[in-house]
């Protein structure tokens, strides 16, 4: 199916010719898009302490970065100054921050990191920079211009907060006006600069290093390691240096090494739990007076249910992963999960399965599913 909001490309065109490869343009991917946010809700947004915000200041080229939780004093002075401030997870926080991202679903969410809403005035922004992840740029509120670069050159200022190229050496440029929507692939350097005030909604796909990969799946084996036995050298022998690791020590230990063994389940256990681990800042809130098991059911039942905004429901096979933690189903209840999954509600009146009952239940105490079929703000 071909996607106005893709320039008329089918999903599969787009992934073919453009993901990871080459930016796109595409004027009026949203038409008559409609901002959820101002620049006073923002900052409000910035100022809780569960919420990841930024404030970037260039003054006569001297960059400066404060950290959130934000305050209505860190706006004052600006003027004369070129600033942008910057406000991640909306998706997690606003139903039309999940909504809009819900767009993007023909890219899989086990990519998607978040949904991160940025507002500059005139001539601010964050300076020439490149990420390692790809990103959709949608212009909401007012015009930012766009410069972009497929330079090799990373070379960034020194001792500046933040990772700004210290030559740009600009190749294209798009002025983008509210529902225009720039894709670029990661490690394409890119300029954005305000004409006026305006909000830019950026929808960022996660790409972890390699480095972390392997070394938070070595943390995950470590959990799940079961070595019995204790080292041993019955056949030890004097050594010249007393001192010295020896070769037959050094082989037992490579020996014990090698027999740690994975498969397939092993990486699917580690990715569902890596990739829907809620960051540290996210906590989930509880229902102050929880329903009874009958009574939840009941409500479910009528009313359907749907996924907290902060809350990562993945699959592999017969494995479930909910925020980090792995759950086994099958059957009916499987299938019942895997809607949930993918759509983030389960509309009323809805029969629920029996092998889903309980799970669903303890997920509801948790504050991980709430009931009924609308999604309110976090």
């Amino acid at each position: 199916m071909k996607l106005a909001m893709l320039n008329g490309l089918t999903a599969q065109q787009f992934l073919s010719e453009y993901w990871q490869k080459k930016p796109l343009l595409i004027r009026g991917a949203f038409p008559g898009f409609q901002n959820f946010v101002s620049f006073e809700s923002l900052q409000t947004l910035a100022q809780r302490d569960d919420v990841l915000s930024r404030l970037v200041v260039e003054r006569e080229g001297e960059w400066s970065l404060k950290q959130g939780p934000l305050k209505a004093s860190d706006f004052r002075g600006l003027k004369r100054a070129h600033w942008s401030f910057l406000v991640q997870g909306i998706d997690q926080l606003l139903t039309a921050g999940k909504t809009l991202l819900s767009h993007f679903d023909f890219i899989p969410y086990a990519r998607l990191d978040d949904l991160m809403i940025s507002f500059a005035p005139k001539d601010g922004g964050v300076g020439a920079h490149f990420d390692s992840y790809d990103v959709f740029l949608l212009q909401g509120q007012g015009h930012k211009r766009w410069q972009v670069s497929q330079q090799q050159d990373h070379e960034l200022i020194p001792d500046a907060p933040l990772r700004i190229l210290r030559c740009f050496k600009m190749e294209q440029e798009w002025i983008l006006g509210p529902g225009d929507m720039l894709y670029l692939p990661p490690r394409y350097a890119h300029y954005g600069i305000a004409l006026n005030d305006n909000l830019t909604y950026s929808i960022g796909f996660r790409a972890a290093s390699r480095q972390e990969l392997l070394t938070q799946f070595l943390v995950h084996l470590q959990d799940r390691l079961i070595a019995e036995g204790m080292y041993e050298d019955a056949d030890l022998k004097p050594q010249a240096h007393p001192a010295e690791i020896g070769t037959s020590m050094i082989e037992r230990v490579a020996s014990m090494i090698n027999q740690i063994t994975w498969n397939k389940r092993d990486i699917a256990q580690f990715l569902g739990s890596y990739l829907t681990e809620p960051k540290p800042h996210i906590f989930f809130d509880p229902p102050a007076r929880p329903l009874s098991l009958a009574k939840f059911h009941q409500s479910v039942e009528k009313k359907g249910l749907h996924l907290s905004l902060k809350s990562q429901l993945l699959f592999a096979g017969e494995q479930m992963f909910m925020n980090g933690e792995e759950v086994s189903v099958q059957g009916t209840a499987r299938e019942c999960l895997i809607r949930l999954a993918d759509k983030r509600v389960l509309p009323g009146p809805l029969a629920l399965p029996e092998g889903a009952r309980s799970l669903l239940y303890d997920w509801y105490q948790a504050g991980y599913v709430r009931l009924g079929e609308r999604v309110v703000n976090e």
